[in-house]
């Protein structure tokens, strides 16, 4: 138990662009030059498995080329006044990374894969050089990638809900809150409760929410000075 204040942050791709870390659809429905219903979909999966695994191989290498950024370190940071709970769109592991305790991954992660006869028996891979194909057994399991395709129920929207509901202060980074379910997120939190939305780009939000227009470096520095000015 923490008599902490809860600080729920919600995370999209802008907080890990700043790391280098391209976003999802950066343009004309392709991620990385593929198109996006090729490599992150079930049907795609399903058409050719092995261009999902080279797919998701050449993520993790990427990964393992880039740092956290201070975004990251600030929401480690903001441990020692309050509760923090992340609830993140993004597959990487930056938040870890930067030292963030509580992290609920919406979208799978990049460093897990999942046996495709146990969708909750996943395997941690020892590092981004590790490789799969549609041929790789972990312990006599084949796997796919841990990875919430479009076309799939999203596990962890609930747990993200109870999360969003119990939040004492609701933060919103790095996302443009057209992406279901995550951007439902919002509608879960008890009404009164402060809440933060920081994008150089924000989307229309409902009255109340306080607007940081600003990348997620800036805007959470913006935020911790608010946080703690008390």
């Amino acid at each position: 138990m923490t008599n902490k204040p809860r600080l729920v942050v919600s995370t999209g791709a802008g907080i890990s662009a700043e790391s280098g870390i391209k976003t999802f659809r950066d343009a004309d429905g392709l991620w990385e030059n593929y198109p996006v219903m090729d490599v992150a979909s079930a049907d795609g999966f399903r058409r050719d498995p092995a261009l999902i695994h080279r797919f998701y191989n050449e993520r993790r290498r990427q990964l393992g080329a880039v740092r956290p950024n201070r975004a990251h370190e600030i929401l480690h940071e903001l441990e020692e006044h309050f509760d923090v709970c992340i609830i993140t769109q993004n597959v990487d592991d930056l938040h870890e990374r930067a030292g963030s305790t509580n992290v609920l991954h919406l979208h799978g992660e990049l460093m897990k894969v999942r046996a495709l006869d146990d969708p909750d028996l996943t395997f941690r891979l020892e590092s981004t050089e590790c490789e799969t194909t549609p041929d790789t057994r972990i312990d006599g399991h084949a796997v796919r990638p841990h990875i919430v395709f479009f076309q799939e129920a999203v596990p962890m929207f609930e747990p993200a809900t109870e999360l969003a509901a119990e939040a004492d202060i609701f933060v919103i980074v790095g996302t443009s809150l057209v992406v279901y379910p995550a951007a439902g997120l919002l509608h879960y939190v008890r009404r009164g409760v402060p809440v933060y939305y920081i994008d150089p780009n924000p989307s229309p939000v409902p009255a109340g929410v306080t607007v940081i227009r600003a990348k997620a470096t800036e805007g959470l520095a913006r935020l911790a000075e608010i946080l703690l000015k008390d």
